[in-house]
């Protein structure tokens, strides 16, 4: 991010927030915005709640902010399963290799229920900075929770790329048969 923008008011910063987003071609670090508008951390926190109530599509992942385009962000969902790291980056890896954008992993928890992890991965870049992120940590993904099992919301372009994927995820032994690949607004 370059400079320091000064701004007058909550919402020409608001409005500043939504450019930056809207143009930013990977996630924002919310400590960035503070930086670029000259406010805190705090303040750009309260300023996304604000812009999400008002219908902005704005996902907070584990690299930073994202403005989500138009148009549903969920196109289909798929169940799948593996028992390993290496299958998970290998899963992964699939879906954005053939198009896919993997938005985010969810489990059924059976105290908790639905738990939800946001990953909006689109290039192998990104598989490979979550599996590094993931490794650094020292936390276990959340299919641990659930035997392996959980269930992919992605964002594919049209029907045959979701075919190419689920062909390839079944191929592989991921795709939980009877468990997914529902088709949503593709």
């Amino acid at each position: 991010m370059r400079g320091v923008e000064r701004v007058h008011s909550g919402e020409e910063r608001r409005r500043g927030i939504v450019g930056l987003l809207g143009r930013a071609r990977s996630p924002v670090v919310g400590s960035d915005l503070a930086k670029r508008l000259d406010v805190s951390r705090q303040v750009i926190v309260q300023d996304i709640a604000l812009l999400r109530a008002r219908g902005h599509k704005i996902l907070a992942t584990p690299r930073g902010y994202i403005m989500l385009e138009d148009g549903p962000p969920v196109s289909a969902s798929v169940v799948c399963r593996h028992t390993s790291n290496e299958e998970m980056e290998d899963e992964l890896a699939t879906i954005v290799g053939l198009g896919g954008t993997v938005v985010d992993v969810v489990v059924e928890h059976p105290l908790y229920g639905e738990l939800r992890g946001p990953l909006m991965l689109r290039t192998q870049e990104d598989v490979l900075s979550f599996l590094a992120r993931l490794r650094a940590s020292g936390a276990e993904p959340l299919s641990r929770l659930t035997k392996g099992v959980h269930r992919l919301n992605l964002g594919v372009t049209d029907e045959e790329a979701l075919q190419k994927i689920t062909g390839a995820l079944r191929q592989k032994g991921y795709l939980v048969e009877g468990g997914g690949e529902e088709s949503a607004a593709v």
